[in-house]
């Protein structure tokens, strides 16, 4: 299975402009609230109509302006699962998979498959309830199996768990891994929330006001996001303004630093993740006195927020290490930023 999306839509306060392909494989769509994931998802199932593009899915044309193609959503064969599920209020589990058939047969056929879905979700003993005589999970659960009721070609998830309380959520991710791992097509899940996404996605388009700055395996992406926005995203605690000496290096202002880094690419901004910063015995490149500011102790590590040595006074660096790695520490060492953990970023143009 494939997917091709290149589309544009004017919505007055921003312009949605996503372009990216997935394949077998789970695509995750990551970017702040309003910045046009669901709705990118709303143009594909053909709830909402792009100004101009094209839209293919396993070769069929969903929508193209330039051909004046604009398939019905019933004629997509689109799993579309809403924050809220949209489930029928009026009508039982059983009822509201039936509403789901699209290919899912006649007679016996329809029959076998109910059964088949209602035991695989673990609803055989709800499917005389109502969507208020259920819990979240099982709300969830029931969206889900109506979706493969229809037999879709796609699976787009808009925030599956945005309405889960906490205990709740890591059961229904497992389920949802388990129904994208047997499903073994193209899925799109919506998220801001990048641990979610570094579980469950194989590759992450990121989106920022609109449009999709990076496209990327999640792997390569968290490595070297590219893009600030990209960085803030997937977690980055650690950003400040950057630029290159005349010498390649990168000089950092408000850290006091100059730094090198992987390569000579342009950079605006520079990152460091939480974790990746090193403690050092002796100096070396990228390494630097330091003071700690404040030491905050977590559930399983502890958290230094420190400060270069001769930085600003409002400078402030998260590190983050375990509590082995703390209690370890030198009095007197160095810290270091590895030149191939240094991110090197550029504002999206």
């Amino acid at each position: 299975m494939s997917l091709s999306v290149n589309i544009r839509k004017d919505f007055g306060s921003f312009t949605l402009n996503a372009q990216f392909e997935a394949g077998n494989e789970t695509l995750a769509l990551l970017g702040a609230s309003g910045c046009g994931k669901s709705m990118t998802l709303k143009c594909i199932a053909g709830i909402v109509t792009p100004d101009e593009g094209k839209i293919v899915l396993d070769g069929v044309t969903l929508f193209d302006s330039a051909a004046h193609i604009n398939l019905p959503p019933q004629k997509r064969r689109v799993g579309l699962l809403f924050q809220n599920y949209a489930l029928f209020p009026n009508m039982t589990v059983e009822q509201n998979l039936l509403a789901g058939i699209r290919r899912a047969g006649r007679g016996q056929e329809q029959t076998e498959r109910l059964k088949q879905l209602l035991e695989r979700f673990y609803l055989t003993d709800l499917e005389r309830r109502r969507p208020e005589e259920l819990s979240g999970g099982q709300q969830q659960r029931v969206a889900l199996a109506r979706i493969l009721m229809s037999q879709p070609r796609i699976l787009m998830l808009d925030e599956p768990f945005s309405a889960l309380d906490a205990h709740l959520r890591w059961e229904v991710e497992q389920e949802v891994m388990r129904v994208i791992d047997s499903f073994g097509g193209t899925t799109l899940l919506v998220s801001h929330d990048r641990d979610q996404i570094y579980r469950i996605a194989d590759k992450v388009a990121v989106y920022g006001e609109g449009t999709v700055e990076v496209t990327d395996e999640k792997w390569s992406l968290f490595r070297d996001p590219r893009t600030l926005n990209a960085a803030r995203l997937t977690g980055c605690k650690n950003l400040s303004p950057a630029h290159r000496n005349k010498d390649g290096r990168v000089f950092v202002p408000a850290w006091g630093l100059t730094l090198e880094g992987r390569d000579d690419r342009p950079v605006t901004h520079v990152g460091i993740r939480a974790h990746d910063f090193q403690s050092a015995k002796i100096s070396g490149e990228n390494t630097f006195p330091f003071e700690v500011v404040r030491t905050i102790e977590d559930t399983f590590s502890f958290i230094l927020m420190v400060r270069p040595r001769g930085a600003a006074e409002d400078c402030s660096l998260r590190w983050e290490l375990s509590k082995e790695e703390f209690r370890a520490l030198p009095k007197d060492g160095l810290l270091c930023i590895p030149k191939e953990k240094l991110l090197l970023l550029s504002d999206a143009k």
